[in-house]
């Protein structure tokens, strides 16, 4: 491959200018839809955590103003809501392992057409990280002669891809399903078995523990972080028993 074909293959920009532009790539190939999110297995257990809390909670104020038989309204939504977030779970993650395979076969591909152009890529990671002289070409002229080697080491090295840390679709949407069951069965256990006043007392205990639990696993302030969304989700509760008062009037 001679020097003709770097232009289409960096676009005109240097080696490590391709880097980086690969490394940025890399991470939207990996992050969440709606932004950088926890392990997908534990952000799908409690975000579902927290969000059949709340709409349960909703649908008991809408039961109570509109006369709707509670119990069937409840456990009917119950039971949708957690096919539905098992489902879009699991959709989401094969979404982003779609899009991870084709980093993985643009990369191959490459590879196998521009390999002087990895080679100067290789390079300049190499260099960015301390390695020169013999040293540097030795490293250099092991990683190219394995594919398999090589194509794993601009994975991880140029596109900031860690396969190992890819989770499974059913895992996430594994996690989903609990975050559901686990909402629902405290929620109808305080509905059936307590009076009904003490059942906000389990919405906020759940949205306040799957808020915690979230902001650890991504080191964020945890008590701030569960004020807000124990805010946010009281808000969204009292906001919907005013308008629902409201509509039921009109």
């Amino acid at each position: 491959m001679d020097k003709s074909d770097q232009p289409s293959h960096f676009k005109g920009k240097s080696a490590i200018e391709h880097v980086v532009d690969a490394r940025k790539k890399g991470s939207q190939a990996v992050s969440e839809i709606h932004g950088a999110e926890v392990s997908g297995q534990l952000f799908a257990f409690t975000d579902s955590a927290k969000e059949t809390a709340l709409l349960l909670s909703v649908l008991l104020l809408l039961s109570n103003i509109l006369h709707i038989s509670q119990t069937y309204l409840l456990l009917g939504f119950a039971f949708a809501f957690l096919i539905w977030k098992t489902s879009r779970s699991a959709l989401l993650r094969w979404s982003r392992l779609e899009r991870v395979h084709r980093l993985i076969d643009e990369e191959r591909w490459e590879i196998e057409h521009h390999r002087a152009q990895e080679k100067e890529e290789l390079e300049a990671l190499y260099k960015a990280k301390g390695f020169s002289g013999k040293l540097l070409n030795e490293v250099i002229q092991v990683l190219m002669a394995d594919d398999n080697r090589l194509l794993q080491i601009m994975l991880e090295e140029e596109l900031g891809l860690t396969l190992e840390g890819i989770e499974h679709p059913l895992k996430q949407a594994l996690g989903a399903l609990g975050g559901v069951l686990t909402s629902s069965v405290l929620f109808f256990l305080f509905y059936f078995f307590l009076p009904l006043w003490s059942i906000w007392i389990i919405v906020f205990v759940i949205i306040g523990a799957s808020s915690l639990w979230s902001a650890r696993a991504q080191k964020n302030k945890m008590i701030l972080n569960t004020i807000w969304n124990m805010a946010a989700c009281a808000l969204t509760i009292v906001a919907s028993y005013f308008l629902i008062q409201y509509l039921s009037q009109l």
